[in-house]
């Protein structure tokens, strides 16, 4: 590989690795932010199952390793440190070999994952009281945002400990603004006197389904992005490991680059004379310079 080259290989492999930092402080930030958040649904999931929470532990741990993986490269590839540049593509390739893993666990498992989210957000209704705990008031926000009522639909609020025990109480957050009546408040529970309650019919897992059709196109994408920038890194840091070992091996000499250890050679012979010859010359030159100035002019000059 020319100098050229490796001069490029090296200003884009620190420009990758400056990404991959700013890539793994985003991913950070999303841990913390699922971990402190109070007020969408992550907080409503992460309230009743420990597993998201767990979750959000590791995309902390996750960020922070692509963060010190980021540093160690650009200076790895400063430097042009083999040791590094190793260990960066070590890491790279197991973090790669567990996104894939992950997609794999959660495509074939989408069923089981739907199936366990239905079950938090309906225990979560049977159990509101309207008391802002941290999952009321979370849902409170998702169904006044979404304008949806209920995770399948309204009816799901029928199940609810105080609701049930009367037909006119129903959620506030639930409300349909389009209807004519006066502003309630947005959390709670309201109460009516029609039969029929003033909220949005549709459910909140069909929103949730939408929004997450309209936006698969762009979350794959950002995956398969994310991949391809990851396969680029680990093929810059071999190159330039390897355009560095290649440029270590042409420093040594020809008849060195195949000796083993304890092998004699020609070439250590040669050099054992050279170095010889020299020591001795040195001590020629250093003694005529001790000889008197009438004698210097009488003895053959040396070398």
């Amino acid at each position: 590989m020319g100098k050229g080259c490796i001069t490029a290989t090296k200003y884009f492999l620190f420009l990758f690795n400056l990404l991959f930092f700013i890539f793994g402080a985003l991913i950070l930030g999303f841990g913390l932010w699922i971990l402190l958040d109070n007020q969408s649904f992550i907080a409503v999931l992460q309230e009743s199952s420990t597993s998201l929470k767990v979750g959000s532990y590791i995309l902390i741990g996750v960020g922070s390793l692509s963060m010190l993986m980021g540093f160690l490269g650009c200076i790895g590839t400063i430097y042009e440190i083999r040791c590094l540049l190793g260990l960066y593509f070590t890491c790279l390739l197991l973090i790669l070999i567990a996104q894939v893993v992950a997609a794999a666990l959660i495509y074939f498992q989408r069923d089981q994952l739907k199936s366990e989210m239905s079950s938090i957000v309906n225990r979560i209704i049977v159990d509101y009281t309207g008391q802002n705990r941290t999952t009321d008031v979370a849902w409170d926000y998702i169904q006044r945002t979404i304008q949806c009522c209920g995770w399948t639909g309204p009816g799901n609020w029928t199940e609810n400990t105080l609701i049930k025990n009367s037909s006119q109480l129903y959620p506030c957050s639930c409300r349909n603004v389009s209807l004519p009546g006066v502003d309630l408040k947005n959390g709670g529970l309201c109460e009516t006197l029609s039969p029929e309650w003033p909220v949005y019919s549709a459910g909140c897992i069909s929103s949730v389904e939408s929004w997450l059709l309209n936006n698969c196109g762009v979350i794959l994408g950002v995956c398969v992005g994310v991949a391809v920038i990851e396969l680029l890194g680990m093929i810059l840091s071999m190159c330039l490991c390897k355009s560095v070992h290649q440029e270590d091996y042409t420093k040594v000499p020809n008849g060195l680059r195949n000796l083993r250890p304890g092998q004699p050679s020609h070439t250590s012979g040669k050099l054992a004379e050279l170095e010889s010859s020299s020591a001795a010359s040195q001590h020629g030159v250093s003694s005529l310079s001790l000889a008197p100035v009438g004698l210097k002019t009488l003895l053959p000059p040396v070398g």
